[in-house]
């Protein structure tokens, strides 16, 4: 059984720093794609980032780029999102997903597996 299970969000002023984990279960790392995706209330989900199990190449939203960091340790099958200069505009749900493709892609309905979410809030 597939399965992912993200923790590590919480309450942070702008400027700061937040680490996202993804414990992922039940398929082969490498033949997966791990995306990282957020929900606003109100707005729709988007893509923030991916890596790519096979060769750990990453992609990431535009507006991200430069503040978010996404890495994952193969031995631990755990992926991680490293959020610093953290800004209001971040706050949302966050969720961690899985598609069997080797192809990295910000688009959800690509993606097969989803997470629980975890609650981000940036005050500022």
């Amino acid at each position: 059984e597939v399965q992912l299970v993200e923790s590590g969000g919480g309450l942070v002023q702008a400027g700061g720093s937040l680490r996202l984990s993804c414990r992922v279960s039940g398929f082969t790392f490498d033949d997966y794609t791990i995306g990282w995706f957020r929900q606003a209330p109100g707005k729709e989900r988007e893509g923030v980032s991916c890596i790519v199990g096979i060769d750990s190449m990453t992609y990431y939203k535009d507006s991200v780029k430069g503040r978010f960091t996404t890495s994952s340790d193969n031995a631990k099958s755990t992926v991680y999102l490293q959020m610093d200069d953290l800004k209001p505009e971040d706050t949302g749900v966050y969720y961690c997903a899985a598609v069997g493709s080797v192809a990295g892609t910000l688009v959800a309905t690509f993606y097969d597996y989803w997470g629980q979410g975890t609650q981000v809030t940036v005050s500022s």
